[in-house]
Formats: C-alpha cells, structure tokens, sequence
C-alpha cells in the first residue's frame, strides 16, 4: 500500500490541487525548474494562475478529474482507426461549431499588452457558455484551457501572464469537448505590426494547410489598402491546388508529401515531432497525420474517418526543443514557427461518391472575404461550384488577412519572394 501510495503521489497531490483551484507549479517551483536551462530564442515563461473551475453539470472526458485518459490509451495500443457513423459525424459537426466559435471570441481579444493568461480565461468562459468542457484541461495535467503559443513555440504553449508585445504571433489552440465528443482547431495571427518574415510565414502556413484539403490557396490582394467590395472581387485569384490528397484510398503518409513540398517552396521547414491525429470521442487517437515528407505513417483514408490536419512551419530548423515545463515544444534555433489546424471527416455522399467534409469547426478554406461580401451577387462572376460559393459566405477567410487589411498594409513586395518561389 506504502508503495503504491508513493507511486501515485503526484497525481494524488495534483487532483487536491485541481479541486482546490490552485497551481500545480506554484510560482517559486516553476521558477526553478527552468535553472540552468538554455532558451533557444528569446522567450521566457512567466506566472502561472491557479486552475479554472469547470462546473459540475457540465460533461466531461474521462481525464478531467485524474489527468490520464484511459480510454485514450487503450485506443491507441489497438491501432485501429475508427470510423463513425452519420450520428457521430453529425456530433461531430456540433462540438466542431463550437470550437470554431471559441477561437473567434479568443482572437478578437487579442491585442497589445493582453496576456495570454487572459486569453485563456475568455477561452475557459466562452466554453462554459457553451455547455463544454475544455479539452486541454488536466489533459496529462496541462494547467489550462487552450494552448496559446507565441513566436518560437512550435505548440503547446501555457498561457500565462507575460503581456503580448508588438510584432509577435501568435497560435491559439482550441479544442471543445461537448456531447462526448471532441471539436479541434486553432489560428495563428499576428500581434500589431508583423515583420516581412512573419507575413511570410503564417500565409505559407496557412497555404500548406489549403493545398493538403485540396483547397484554395491565400491570394492576398497587392495592396490592402482598398475597401470596396468592387475592388476586393477584382484581386481574388483562386488557384486549384495541383494535389489530390483528401479523399478514400489515400494513405495517410501522403499528407506530407505535399505539405512539404509546398513549405520547402517557401523557404522553410516542416516540424516532425507533432502531427495531425484522429478525433472524435477521443481527443487524439489513430490515425497519426504527419506532414513531412517521405514518413512511414499506417492507414488509409475510408469513409467515416474523422482526422486533424495541423502543419507546424519553422521559420529555420525543423528541429525542436521542450522547455522543463514539458509542454512548451520551442524552436531549436529560437525561429519563429505557425500553425494551422483543420479537422476532416470522409463522408458518403450518394451512391459511389465519397468526398471529403470539412467540419463547422476548422479554419475557413478560401480567401473570399465574407466580411464584406454580404450575399451570393457579389460571387455572381466568380466562377466556383455553388457549394463552394455558399461556404465561402458561411466562413470567409483567415483571421491574419482581415489584420493586414486593418493595419493597410501594402503586401505586395514582401510577399513576392515567396510567391514567386511558390509558383
């Protein structure tokens, strides 16, 4: 018993901790855990606040209360993919809205001086709004309710209460866990003014995310100083992706051929610790989605699998370090890295016709601005399939290209190296 109890003390002292609202690491240990550690790039962690409670009513995985999800484990020792059917396809769609709706309300908070910390607290707040449970929380212990990573940290950032300065990016990571089942999807955006690299790097990122669902890539227009709906129409140039990648028969190893091929294109390198994975009741589960090339993932994509689709760009080497938090995954370089995430399900749609979905939840395909488009006239001489049409209008675009309209920036220059290695 003596053993035992030893054994398992750590997870003993944290669901006290948990329970009470307080830091697992309170401010002096979590100082100390980084003596002695060489940072790669220049960012430093800072406080930490206690847990936000979830309350009782709301459901909630089988983690939320231990920090290990059994379920999940026993998942992934099978190794087999789980296909869903339309009423957990159906579930999926709901949580995915919801998430979708999460990170809309965390990014227009971002500002300035915000911390991340507080990002996390409108995270935790709009959640339970919605009658869900934050996933990342006490996930294997991780102390908050969504991943905000900042410059160098490739993924799983802690927000904690260091102010957003000026010309950082960031990535917000949202994952709902509602009805049993688990919405992903996050967005990287700029911090007030971004420099040359950083426009580059996020719309690159982004791109690699559009060209791997066989999407539409971001054609910014030259200059975003114009406004009128006229102009905006005119500087639209969508350009099919020459990739076939998303649909029944592909194996999952695939992804990353394309991935990488357009990342290295743009001049930068495609991250291999983390991947893409499947979702559903699970938070992570098969397949493993990798996006680099030449990888030796299993699987093949049928009808019912539902899977993220989450590039990590660096900037330089696509080597990566975690911090003694071990969570925060950095550059090994201390480069600037982007993601994007997207979830796919493979549905059915009439007899011998299978295509992919994008869930509610997932970063907008296109580049239309919805925004400003406010009905289907305006896409009168756009030349798209209907389908398309009304999902541009249902989604408009990424949240980085409205910012860069916002600050009038005009792109044209900084961004014609890259295109024009990307072409």
């Amino acid at each position: 018993m003596q053993t035992c109890f030893k054994k398992y003390w750590k997870t003993h002292k944290n669901l006290h901790l948990l329970a009470e609202g307080k830091c697992i690491f309170p401010p002096s240990e979590y100082e100390s855990i980084f003596d002695g550690y060489h940072f790669t790039g220049p960012l430093r962690p800072s406080q930490k606040t206690p847990y936000r409670a979830v309350p009782a009513h709301i459901r909630r995985p089988d983690y939320a209360d231990t920090g290990i999800p059994v379920s999940e484990r026993e998942a992934k020792s099978s190794h087999s993919i789980i296909s869903l059917n339309d009423e957990e396809m159906e579930s999926m769609r709901v949580t995915g809205k919801l998430a979708r709706e999460v990170l809309d309300v965390a990014i227009e908070a971002v500002d300035i001086g915000v911390t991340t910390d507080e990002i996390d607290r409108i995270v935790h707040e709009a959640c339970i709004e919605r009658e869900c449970y934050p996933s990342p929380l006490n996930y294997f212990n991780f102390p908050k309710s969504c991943c905000t990573s900042v410059n160098e940290v490739i993924c799983h950032g802690i927000p904690d209460k260091r102010p957003l300065v000026d010309g950082d990016i960031l990535n917000i990571d949202i994952t709902t866990y509602f009805g049993g089942f688990h919405g992903d999807v996050n967005e990287t955006v700029f911090v007030g003014t971004p420099d040359e690299t950083s426009i580059r790097l996020v719309k690159t990122t982004y791109n690699c995310l559009a060209k791997s669902m066989d999407a539409d890539q971001v054609d910014l227009p030259s200059t975003t100083t114009t406004t009128s709906s006229s102009s905006s129409s005119s500087s639209l140039s969508l350009s099919p992706s020459p990739f076939k990648t998303v649909r029944v028969g592909v194996r999952y190893r695939d992804m990353g051929d394309v991935i990488s091929h357009h990342a290295n294109l743009g001049g930068f390198s495609v991250v291999r610790t983390y991947c893409g994975h499947g979702v559903h009741r699970l938070f992570h589960c098969p397949p493993n989605v990798p996006h680099y090339s030449a990888n030796k993932a299993v699987g093949v994509m049928k009808p019912g699998h539902c899977f993220t689709i989450e590039p990590m760009i660096n900037a330089g080497s696509w080597r990566d370090d975690v911090w003694p938090d071990k969570w925060t995954a950095v550059t090994v370089d201390g480069l600037r890295s982007a993601q994007f995430e997207h979830t796919m399900v493979i549905v059915k749609r009439g007899e011998g016709l299978e295509t992919p979905a994008m869930l509610e939840g997932g970063p907008p395909l296109d580049v239309m601005t919805a925004r400003r488009l406010k009905g289907e006239d305006k896409l009168a001489n756009v030349d798209l399939p209907s389908e398309q049409k009304l999902h541009f209008l249902r989604y408009g675009r990424p949240h980085f290209v409205d910012q860069l309209h916002a600050l009038k920036m005009d792109v044209a220059k900084i961004l014609d190296t890259a295109d024009t290695r990307s072409a």
